[in-house]
């Protein structure tokens, strides 16, 4: 662990101890702040005081299993959660980020796959916070998306949104064009699009859902079939 006073706070939940203190001890080498919870019940309450930088969030969980947890603290924790699932579970993946992931990473995981994946979080978190300062809020009628507070606002109301919800509709609003799913799988994991990450889709449904979009024919973000996403700019006057 380190005493760093601008290290980054990680929160990891993992009830398995050994595996914890091993990730634990890495992370903590390679300059991070690392708090340790073994129970989803306690994770809850830790997050909502502490509000750490990043979350990494087991699914198997005494008390509260990592679904109930990433669902429970999305109404007052706004920064990364990358959760941990089990292998070939496709189901676990969907699951975690409709309620709220902004990422999953397959057990058993090695240290450095971790590092790489918290890597990118925070380098997405980062790319956002230093985004040019001559477009740092977008307006579309009653909708405003700000870069700088990464807030977005709909007729006058803050709208509850994740990070990667946050950057999905970032990016789809500046894009001024179809976005495919291979640009978006790069640019918000960080990774190269495989053919079957449903990531994207499972996020531009959740912000649909929080803009009153239609979801049987959605007019704000629409899906070009064979093509990807529009951000319709004249459907929020």
């Amino acid at each position: 662990m380190t005493d760093l006073p601008d290290a980054k706070h990680i929160m990891l939940v993992e009830d398995d101890q050994s595996l914890a203190e091993w990730f634990s001890d890495y992370l903590g080498e390679q300059g991070y702040l690392v708090t340790l919870v073994t129970r989803g019940d306690i994770a809850i309450e830790l997050i909502e005081s502490d509000q750490p930088d990043l979350v990494v969030l087991d699914i198997m969980l005494p008390v509260k299993d990592g679904f109930d947890v990433c669902k429970a603290v999305r109404h007052f924790y706004h920064g990364p959660i990358l959760m941990m699932t089990a292998r070939d579970q496709e189901m676990d993946e969907v699951l975690g980020l409709e309620l709220g992931a902004d990422d999953y990473v397959t057990k058993p995981v090695k240290p450095r796959i971790l590092l790489s994946r918290i890597k990118a979080l925070f380098r997405r978190a980062q790319t956002n916070i230093t985004i040019r300062q001559d477009k740092n809020t977008l307006k579309f009628g009653q909708l405003l998306i700000d870069a700088n507070t990464r807030k977005t606002t709909l007729d006058d109301t803050v709208m509850p949104i994740s990070s990667n919800e946050f950057d999905v509709l970032w990016y789809l609003a500046n894009a001024g064009k179809v976005v495919n799913r291979q640009d978006l799988v790069k640019e918000i994991r960080g990774i190269e699009y495989d053919g079957f990450d449903r990531s994207m889709d499972i996020i531009v449904s959740r912000i649909r859902k929080k803009l009153g979009d239609d979801a049987s024919n959605p007019f704000r973000i629409k899906t070009v079939w064979g093509k990807g996403y529009l951000f319709v700019e004249d459907a929020w006057t």
